[in-house]
């Protein structure tokens, strides 16, 4: 039995760039201002506790929200099965009966879904998180799905196996 999986998360080092870097910023900015100085930040004074907890508990919680992101791939027999964590908490199984078409392909993040993530756009619905190679699979109702992949090659052995029926 020949089997697909991969698991992807956003690790790419301009995220990091963009994301961990300023919020730690802000954060000892404003911990600094607090504690050390005795100013206010904004409308957060150097004694508003509940205030300044909730804005540490946020900028932490933004942190941990998008490394947490996960996208689970897995293609077997049965078919195709996806989860991104934290949208889906179980795997999402698609039956090879469910699929009109499915092939791997290159796609424009952006122009097509909008970015990476959980996306909706006008060829359907994306599950991404870094670079333009995907799963593209036409839902015999109509609906297009495609998942983000790093492994396409491997991932297209595997669907010309079990869904155009070819040995490996």
């Amino acid at each position: 039995m020949r089997v697909f999986v991969e698991k992807q998360w956003f690790n790419q080092w301009w995220l990091h760039l963009l994301t961990t870097i300023p919020c730690f910023g802000f954060l000892i900015y404003v911990c600094i201002k607090w504690f050390l100085h005795e100013h206010s930040v904004d409308k957060v004074g150097p004694y508003d506790y509940d205030s300044q907890i909730l804005v540490i508990v946020l900028l932490v919680a933004t942190l941990l929200l998008i490394f947490m992101f996960k996208l689970y791939i897995e293609i077997d027999e049965k078919g195709i099965q996806y989860k991104f964590f934290p949208f889906h908490r179980t795997m999402k199984l698609i039956t090879w009966n469910e699929i009109e078409n499915c092939q791997t392909r290159t796609y424009r993040p952006i122009s097509e879904y909008g970015g990476w993530g959980y996306k909706i756009g006008m060829g359907g619905t994306a599950f991404n998180v870094k670079g333009n190679q995907g799963i593209q699979i036409k839902l015999k109702n109509g609906k297009n799905i495609l998942l983000g992949t790093q492994k396409p090659k491997e991932a297209q052995l595997v669907i010309n196996k079990y869904f155009n029926n070819e040995g490996i």
